[in-house]
């Protein structure tokens, strides 16, 4: 099922820890979130559009979310990137801006070629992920149930904004569920 945004709908099981996930972003202070669209983060993405508090920005492409998060701090707000894992490989040179500035860069990357998959183009980076994100230099941290979710983005999130450095948490599809667009 594709909403009016054009993503794949997320699987009703991921209702709980969005809304959660939310309100912990607003305790952080969060003003901007950059994405492109996703149905693992639809939902979290639907709450961020409709909170005149923060500003929800559709990108074209991830690695434009570097530049837009850079920007947010160098500003004076907070932000965070939401991506999938098959973005990441479009963020890895400019991931080198926030390590060499020494800027905080939240992620929440929901996870592909991971549990379930159908796809195999999505397993190769769904494979790679963590470990190019760490080669980057990203402190990286995994959730892969989900009451883990919460509490892991929220040490994401400190450790970024306390240590000026590009952090992630990836969201597994174990907590998401594998997209199947209609194949069984």
């Amino acid at each position: 099922m594709v909403d009016a945004h054009g993503m794949d709908v997320a699987p009703a099981a991921t209702e709980e820890w969005p809304g959660a996930l939310f309100a912990l972003l607003k305790s952080h202070g969060i003003r901007q979130v950059a994405f492109v669209p996703d149905a693992g983060h639809s939902h979290l993405i639907r709450r961020c559009e409709e909170d005149p508090d923060i500003k929800a920005v559709v990108l074209t492409t991830e690695e434009e979310g570097i530049g837009l998060m850079l920007g947010a701090w160098l500003g004076g707000e907070r932000g965070v990137l939401l991506m999938q894992s098959s973005g990441v490989g479009n963020c890895i040179n400019m991931l080198s801006l926030a390590t060499l500035h020494r800027t905080p860069m939240p992620m929440i990357v929901t996870m592909r070629g991971d549990f379930g998959e159908f796809n195999p183009a999505q397993v190769p980076m769904g494979n790679a992920t963590q470990t190019v994100l760490e080669a980057m230099g990203t402190l990286v941290r995994r959730a892969d149930h989900r009451e883990d979710v919460v509490p892991t983005v929220d040490a994401t999130l400190r450790m970024a904004f306390n240590t000026f450095r590009p952090t992630a948490t990836l969201i597994g599809q174990r907590v998401l569920g594998a997209k199947t667009f209609g194949k069984e």
